[in-house]
């Protein structure tokens, strides 16, 4: 049986629904020879700043039970440097780019924003309001749905390429922050950034990170991001990328039916750089074994099984 992966998100056309989380597959380049990046969906670059920044002292990853916890601190070679040495090979490769990115005002996203567009094969960016392992912006920019509003409004205004939002995991206004992005003129969000944490050496009595806090992800988040997946894609018309704890095929079609359009794999390349293919076969075979021809015959199933709330008291 043919099946169809093919999926559309606003104006980007991608061949499948899956890519990588920025942050977690380098510039791309990196991975070559172990995987081609040619097979995925899109490629997301790791978030990148107007001019080159450091990042948080090691030690920056902490394994815990159930996930990761990382403080990079957005650590990355700047705008000009990645226009110079790593946009001319990624736009050979044929696959839609998007291009992850962040500031330290509204302004500066902006900035950032507009130097991106002057430069040619990036087809998407990826605003990044929700780091919450770095000092200044950050998971500030995307925790307030005003100042949400005011800086993707910025960045639509400094660029035509399409705008991708990426949210914190905020359980409690994760809809009014999706509903600022959207109206400020976002066209697709992606749901959800990592979850701000902590792990401590008992034994020295200080923090095991470098940076002293960090950002959990793995399967410990799934939970938290498919509930916040259902809710804003079965609220809001703007088209939804799941992402956090997906390890597999089946940890992706637990996001489609959730209201997803498209995923992206994060740490699980940690442990498997072969995850991302895994993952894209996965869903082929999925769909045949289910006598499904698209994703699209299950996206936001879990909306039709709604039932009324039982009584209170």
């Amino acid at each position: 049986m043919e099946v169809d992966l093919r999926v559309e998100i606003g104006p980007l056309h991608l061949q499948n629904p899956v890519m990588p989380a920025a942050g977690t597959f380098g510039y791309g380049d990196e991975y070559m020879g172990i995987v081609d990046p040619r097979d995925f969906g899109a490629l997301v670059t790791k978030s990148l700043s107007l001019d080159p920044t450091e990042g948080n002292p090691p030690p920056r990853l902490w394994e815990v039970p159930g996930g990761l916890i990382n403080s990079i601190g957005l650590e990355n070679i700047g705008v000009e440097a990645f226009i110079q040495q790593k946009l001319p090979f990624l736009r050979e490769l044929g696959v839609p780019l998007i291009v992850s990115f962040f500031g330290q005002d509204p302004e500066d996203y902006a900035r950032c924003a507009e130097r991106l567009s002057e430069a040619l094969g990036i087809a998407a960016l990826e605003a990044n309001l929700s780091c919450p392992n770095v000092k200044k912006g950050g998971m500030a920019f995307g925790s307030d749905p005003a100042l949400t509003h005011r800086v993707v409004e910025g960045i639509k205004g400094a660029t035509d390429l399409p705008l991708l939002v990426k949210l914190p995991p905020d359980p409690y206004h994760a809809l009014e922050l999706a509903r600022a992005a959207q109206e400020a003129g976002a066209e697709a969000l992606t749901l959800v950034n990592t979850l701000p944490a902590l792990a401590v050496d008992p034994d020295r009595g200080r923090p095991r990170l470098g940076g002293i806090t960090g950002g959990l992800s793995g399967p410990a988040l799934k939970p938290v991001a498919l509930r916040i997946v259902y809710q804003v894609s079965g609220a809001l018309p703007i088209p939804v990328i799941g992402v956090g704890g997906i390890r597999d095929h089946r940890d992706a079609i637990e996001f489609v039916l959730a209201g997803a359009t498209a995923v992206q794999v994060g740490t699980a390349t940690f442990s498997d750089p072969r995850a991302i293919p895994k993952v894209i076969d996965g869903l082929r075979s999925y769909l045949r074994e289910h006598g499904l021809s698209s994703l699209a015959d299950i996206r936001g199933k879990l909306h039709e099984a709604q039932v009324e709330a039982p009584a209170e008291g």
